[in-house]
């Protein structure tokens, strides 16, 4: 009689939360366990209108929460860090090796630039960037402008609002359900942020 060994997500959430919440290191003002959470339920949101269901669901909820969790170790490759945490954790949860694969598939998606190479990893990627086109693009974007800061990575305001049209402007969903929620708001406050850059001087 074979056994079936079914994943525990309420138990793995409980898990990784936790860890975040105690091992996060300090700074990471965009990258805390809020983006976690934010990220969590834009895939649930993603995940419904694009009609994903059962296992699928849950590898992609597991996904969203683990898909920072390398910050605990390293801030450079924290994708890879990431993923050898799943790999670490997720056996004690019922996880298969094919379902850390494809957890791991798309932490490491989320990478950027980032390149999805299926339907689950396009949702990741989209629920990873979502608060583009939302109402909170600025105070969200304020964190990350003080986590960079914090890193040495940028040191003032024009550099960001720079770094910030170039990204906009380059950045696409991969979804329709993503580009419905969030496309035509992310082209506002990229007009917005670029009125702000046509200010500075040349």
């Amino acid at each position: 009689m074979s056994l079936t060994i079914i994943m525990d997500f309420k138990a793995v959430k409980y898990f990784i939360l936790r860890k975040l919440q105690t091992e996060l290191p300090s700074g990471l003002y965009y990258h805390g366990i809020h983006h976690t959470m934010d990220v969590l339920e834009a895939v649930e949101e993603i995940a419904t209108l694009e009609q994903i269901r059962g296992k699928n669901l849950i590898l992609l909820k597991t996904a969203a929460l683990f898909h920072d969790s390398g910050f605990i170790e390293t801030y450079k490759e924290h994708e890879a860090a990431g993923c050898k945490i799943a790999r670490r954790s997720l056996p004690d949860f019922g996880y298969s090796d094919r379902d850390i694969e494809v957890i791991c598939g798309m932490i490491m998606a989320t990478k950027m630039p980032q390149n999805p190479h299926n339907h689950l990893e396009q949702i990741i990627c989209d629920a990873d960037l979502l608060y583009l086109g939302q109402d909170n693009f600025f105070q969200i974007g304020n964190t990350l402008y003080d986590e960079f800061k914090e890193l040495g990575v940028l040191s003032n305001e024009e550099e960001w609002n720079r770094l910030q049209v170039r990204f906009l402007e380059n950045h696409s969903y991969f979804t329709e359900s993503a580009n419905a929620i969030s496309a035509q708001r992310k082209k506002d406050h990229l007009q917005v942020v670029k009125e702000i850059v046509s200010k500075y001087a040349a």
